[in-house]
């Protein structure tokens, strides 16, 4: 199962570095920080496995763990195929505290930290993150000129409207929208998802496994899931992203764990094949959900 991100062929189930600098989230001050040497073997691990599409950011970094490092560290010299996505406009302090969104001008400075961390002299995949803006157009020209001077070699786009990839595309190609949604959750996304589709735009999603770590039975959708995962002998996380990978073979997943098991169990269920009858169930869970 591949998809093609501008030239780039990457395997549906990728990699989510969020969570590499500690455990928990990235954006946790009081979150245990992880230890290097076992964030270097789950990212060692995951290319082992097939894995070639990281997703990560400069702000993806805890107090003594910074997520770009870690991929450097444990992959440079990097596989051929290997494709790394990294994400800009949000911005946070050294010591943890989230900037305002960066201007235009200030994209640049955004693109070569993410370049000196990672040890590359061009970045795969760019996606403009943004929040609480209407108009991307100034910030997306901004990153098309980077683009023309060979330091991005592709653009996406992240936490965004369909009238925002309307924008963008005016302006240049855009390979890729990452938002957040997964099985019960924004299924109001549900017709961005196609549209993304029917432009032959990956679309994909973070917090695919948002809900799976709720007790059990706390709801209809919680319980489809669980249901099936016991009658297939598998774990609710791999019934919920092999329903997200069925949304449409542009969708893409990135799951992120610091633990090796889960990470083998992410990479497992891209091979998960649901029934039409268990598809139809957690479809109506997932609208349920929402």
């Amino acid at each position: 199962m591949t998809w093609r991100l501008g030239d780039l062929t990457v395997n549906r189930v990728g990699f989510g570095a969020m969570r590499l600098p500690q455990r928990g989230t990235a954006f946790d001050p009081r979150a245990e920080p992880r230890g290097r040497d076992q964030a270097v073997e789950v990212l060692r691990t995951a290319v082992e496995l097939g894995v070639n599409h990281i997703d990560t950011a400069a702000f993806y970094f805890s107090a003594t763990r910074s997520a770009n490092e870690l991929i450097n560290s444990a992959l440079s010299p990097y596989p051929e195929d290997l494709v790394i996505v990294t994400k800009v406009g949000p911005g946070r302090t050294p010591s943890g505290e989230w900037l305002p969104l960066a201007t235009p001008r200030q994209l640049r400075g955004q693109v070569e930290e993410n370049l000196r961390q990672l040890g590359r002299d061009h970045l795969d995949v760019v996606n403009l993150r943004i929040s609480g803006l209407d108009d991307l157009s100034a910030h997306f020209e901004a990153l098309a000129l980077l683009r023309q001077e060979g330091l991005v070699r592709h653009l996406g786009l992240s936490n965004v409207r369909p009238h925002h990839l309307d924008q963008a595309q005016r302006i240049d190609e855009v390979v890729c929208v990452q938002n957040s949604y997964g099985l019960g959750h924004h299924p109001e996304q549900d017709d961005f998802l196609g549209v993304c589709g029917e432009r032959g735009i990956a679309f994909v999603p973070f917090f695919a496994l948002a809900g799976a770590n709720q007790e059990a039975g706390t709801s209809a959708e919680d319980d489809v899931v669980t249901d099936i995962a016991r009658d297939r002998h598998v774990t609710p996380a791999q019934v919920r992203l092999a329903w997200t990978l069925a949304r449409g073979p542009h969708v893409l997943v990135i799951p992120g764990t610091g633990d090796p098991r889960h990470l083998r169990e992410n990479v497992e269920a891209g091979s998960l094949d649901l029934t039409p009858e268990e598809l139809t169930r957690l479809d109506a869970a997932h609208l349920n959900g929402g």
